[in-house]
């Protein structure tokens, strides 16, 4: 997949319509996947000229890789606010994968895209997941240091916590019908998240 920069708008009329085109591409290539949804879909979902589509993007690929690193920026941004006011690590933990499981709730056409990044842009994929563990394990690490939680590998503890979340995700959200009890899973993860299966 070519690594073509995205063009970034100078006016506002110009970042509203780039980001008009972002979420159409969410929407229709999150319904159809990448290789069904053509440029004319996402425009047209826009409502914009195919034209105004190469103002911003120079094809579909350099869009869905932009897609991606949005949504990582985004999905970190929203645990960030969440576990501001948490007054520990553990505290933290239950607020981020709380954070997490709302965001697949809210926005799932986010987690398709991301998955099918595997196979579209995997470099796009290994970015969206490694950027997110190095800052976990760094936020570990810290919470190690000034005692909040006991001493360990925070890197390969990062990567754990964050399969537990994309697999609850997977099956307790985007798997459910009607309505989604994430209190129940939150509660019961974090429970097991600070005391493992000791009994």
């Amino acid at each position: 997949m070519t690594k073509a920069a995205a063009s970034q708008p100078k006016t506002k009329r110009g970042i509203e319509r780039r980001a008009k085109i972002l979420a159409a591409a969410e929407q229709v290539i999150g319904e159809k996947g990448f290789a069904a949804a053509s440029i004319a879909d996402i425009t047209r979902a826009a409502d914009t000229a195919s034209g105004t589509f190469y103002i911003y993007f120079s094809g579909k690929d350099v869009l869905f890789r932009e897609l991606v690193e949005d949504m990582g920026r985004a999905t970190r941004s929203q645990a960030a606010e969440r576990i501001a006011g948490a007054r520990n690590r553990l505290e933290a933990e239950r607020a981020g994968l709380e954070a997490y499981l709302i965001v697949v709730r809210d926005r799932p056409m986010q987690y398709r895209i991301v998955e099918e990044a595997r196979f579209v842009d995997p470099d796009a994929y290994r970015t969206y997941y490694t950027e997110f563990g190095e800052a976990y394990a760094d936020q570990l690490k810290q919470a190690a240091e000034q005692g909040e939680i006991s001493a360990g590998d925070a890197e390969v503890r990062a990567w754990a916590l964050m399969g537990i979340a994309k697999t609850l995700g997977e099956r307790f959200v985007l798997w459910e019908e009607g309505e989604v009890d994430i209190e129940r899973v939150v509660a019961e993860a974090h429970k097991f998240i600070c005391n493992g299966l000791a009994s």
